[in-house]
């Protein structure tokens, strides 16, 4: 028999397997037999498919296929600010006619021809989303181009969509730096493009913050985290949060130091925008303050943090009665948070 004084390495296998033995291990329910089938609407491939000597027909085609995607988001979205009383023909028109967005078209295509992939991963990730929240009806899925306009959305819970190409890799030469800075290019990849789709869904459930105050920020914005882990839980939390691996690592190692900054700072109950933007909108680093290994938007991870622990402490809590919970400071309280040393 040997010894673990004579096996270092035979000590250190025992020490790994107990404290792996002790990390409670993360609920992943079974939802092999709930049915969702999601197919992609392509609204980009009808759009530049129309006729271009009968526009007029082409969109008549487009609002019966479409609704209220084509009428109350995308002809807002690509309206021109400075010609307001331009007609859907002429909007639609320009468009199409772009060399600039049809070139833009055919990357996007070339990039993604075949969606089935996304959409057996959406259905999935729509299983999940049945799974707790069983009386909602899996919403449709569109896609589009938007020049850039809007990533992704949601028109109340029956539509989501995105555009393709805010997903079509880090360095790909469409994306301007100045206006797409490097921490935000790392993230316009393909494995992006479903945690970005959970965020808009998440976030048009949990809805507005309920307050001005950066606690109801960090609740608001714990709770979409929180969904999107529940939608996508086998996906890495540096995926879910926008960080690389060296970043989560840090947050996860520093987690009482960043809420001994908080409370130190008088931060919670801060209503000052400027405070608050800093910490909850994406950012390289974290604002002054804090140590320059900080990533931006700490204040969402630590939300993310106090929701988990109220659940913990709840368990039979439903997530439509998470959702229920407007009070930012009762799940503060009820949370009985506490930072890991």
């Amino acid at each position: 028999m040997y010894s673990s004084a004579k096996n270092p390495w035979l000590l250190i296998v025992l020490v790994a397997l107990f404290f792996s033995s002790c990390k409670e291990e993360k609920f992943i329910p079974d939802v092999s037999k709930i049915k969702v089938e999601i197919k992609i609407k392509r609204f980009e491939q009808d759009l530049f498919q129309l006729d271009t000597t009968d526009i007029a027909a082409g969109l008549n085609q487009l609002r019966e296929k479409y609704g209220a995607f084509f009428e109350e988001v995308y002809l807002r979205i690509m309206s021109d600010p400075s010609r307001p009383d331009a007609a859907p023909e002429e909007i639609i028109g320009e468009i199409i006619k772009n060399e600039q967005v049809r070139k833009l078209y055919d990357t996007c295509m070339l990039v993604y021809k075949d969606p089935r992939a996304i959409e057996q991963e959406l259905s999935q990730m729509f299983k999940f989303y049945k799974y707790y929240l069983p009386e909602r009806p899996a919403p449709e899925v569109v896609s589009y181009i938007s020049e850039f306009s809007l990533g992704t959305f949601t028109y109340g819970d029956s539509l989501v969509g995105f555009s393709w190409e805010f997903f079509l890799g880090a360095n790909d030469p469409h994306y301007d730096p100045a206006i797409f800075p490097n921490y935000i290019q790392r993230t316009m990849t393909r494995d992006y493009l479903l945690p970005k789709i959970a965020e808009a869904v998440a976030g048009n459930l949990v809805g507005d913050a309920g307050g001005n105050r950066l606690l109801d920020f960090m609740i608001q914005n714990g709770k979409t985290l929180y969904i999107k882990d529940l939608l996508l839980p086998e996906t890495p939390d540096s995926i879910k949060l926008e960080y690389t691996a060296e970043q989560v690592k840090w947050v996860e190692n520093n987690e009482l130091e960043v809420w001994a900054h908080f409370l130190k700072e008088n931060l919670l109950y801060s209503s000052k925008m400027r405070d608050i933007q800093k910490l909850i909108n994406h950012s390289p680093v974290a604002p002054g303050g804090m140590p320059q290994e900080a990533p931006g938007r700490t204040a969402n991870w630590l939300g993310w943090q106090i929701v988990k622990a109220y659940m913990k402490k709840f368990p039979d809590t439903t997530l439509e009665e998470l959702l229920a919970e407007r009070d930012a400071q009762a799940i503060l309280d009820k949370s009985k948070y506490k930072p890991k040393r």
